[in-house]
């Protein structure tokens, strides 16, 4: 979180590929007036002038590509890595807010928890001098916002209320599929077959093993459980295209300063109409799905998203609902059954082949 990395990132997208090098300082500076030079001094040799600058400029080409390409395995495991401590930093929502949920009421849950995090997002911004986004993408952000700052959040509250972990666990299972298929049609990418089987697959896995620690009832919640995986799912999506544009911190950090002044409001009126009882895992819960869940989280959780594609990021969710039953069994006391060690393996195992399949 550097502070030339934000400043830095727009101009090196802008600049890197080899094409970007040719038409700048290289292409013109060098070929053509050297070519204009050869056919006024010998004419009928502006054929072997041009080719001959076309030949000085040919090895800087060769010389990039070992550059470019050498760094995409390191960027794969590091973009892996992000990922992944995304997805162990979601893993302790649900367990985060069921304790928050202790001192606060729902609304107001969301909305100080969005506060916070948007100050917290506000005062990197501004120690790192971060200009302010292109308007062009005022409206992704807005998106990213509605999905993942602000419906998520308050609709798995909602459903908390109501449903035990376990059984909102039943969301995240679904979230990378529905995930990779808003992927698939914002960014017109379609992924393999063998991806797509392994996705479902692990998917089905995952919703079968939830449903089956919840005695396979459909609780009141089950609503705002479905309409959270919806808008989520479309807040990751534009996230991720957009954390390909800019630093993912800054993807998330602009996405909450745009509902701050909403959030301080809401915190607001919520505090008013809700009681408050505060208490250590309140207070614990209500600062870990602020900073760790909302900022933290989605920070490394869109980097890691630009590195490796949204559709391979959001298979590795696929383990965030063991990992939540993990939490829910150290933190809430909630039983694991014997079938968490096979569900488990179950769903490394599609992991494995979503991160080796193309997409």
């Amino acid at each position: 979180m550097r502070t030339h990395d934000s400043a830095t990132a727009p101009d090196a997208i802008a600049v890197t590929g080899p094409g970007a090098r040719t038409a700048g300082a290289s292409g013109p500076s060098t070929p053509a007036p050297g070519s204009r030079a050869a056919a006024s001094q010998a004419p009928g040799s502006g054929s072997r002038a041009t080719v001959a600058g076309s030949r000085t400029a040919a090895p800087r080409v060769p010389d990039s590509g070992p550059d470019s390409r050498a760094p995409a395995p390191d960027s794969r495991r590091r973009g892996t890595l992000l990922a992944g401590l995304g997805v162990v930093a979601f893993s302790l929502t649900f367990p985060s807010t069921v304790w928050g949920l202790e001192s606060f009421g729902p609304w107001s849950l969301v909305a100080v928890r969005s506060t916070l995090a948007a100050l917290l997002a506000g005062v990197f911004l501004l120690a790192g001098r971060v200009p302010l986004p292109e308007r062009r993408h005022w409206a992704g952000l807005a998106v990213v916002a509605g999905g993942v700052v602000i419906g998520f959040p308050l609709l798995t509250s909602l459903a908390l209320q109501t449903s035990t972990t376990s059984h909102a666990a039943v969301v995240v299972g679904l979230l990378p599929l529905t995930t990779a298929a808003f992927a698939a049609l914002r960014t017109g990418r379609r992924p393999s077959r063998t991806f797509w089987i392994a996705a479902v697959s692990g998917a089905v896995v995952v919703l079968g093993f939830t449903l089956a620690e919840s005695g396979g009832a459909l609780s009141t919640g089950d609503l705002y459980l479905f309409g959270a995986l919806l808008v989520c799912a479309a807040g990751y999506t534009e996230g991720g295209r957009l954390a390909g544009l800019m630093p993912g911190w800054q993807v998330i950090g602009w996405a909450l300063v745009l509902c701050l002044p909403l959030m301080v409001a809401a915190s607001a009126v919520a505090l008013s109409l809700e009681p408050v009882r505060l208490n250590a895992h309140g207070v614990i819960g209500l600062v870990w799905v602020a900073a760790g869940s909302t900022f933290f989280g989605l920070y490394v959780w869109y980097r890691g998203m630009a590195a490796i594609g949204i559709p391979k990021a959001s298979q590795l969710q696929l383990a965030q609902p063991l990992l939540t039953l993990v939490w829910s069994v150290t933190l809430l006391g909630e039983t694991l059954s014997p079938a968490a060690p096979v569900a488990a393996v179950a769903v490394l195992v599609c992991i494995a082949v979503t991160q080796r399949s193309k997409s």
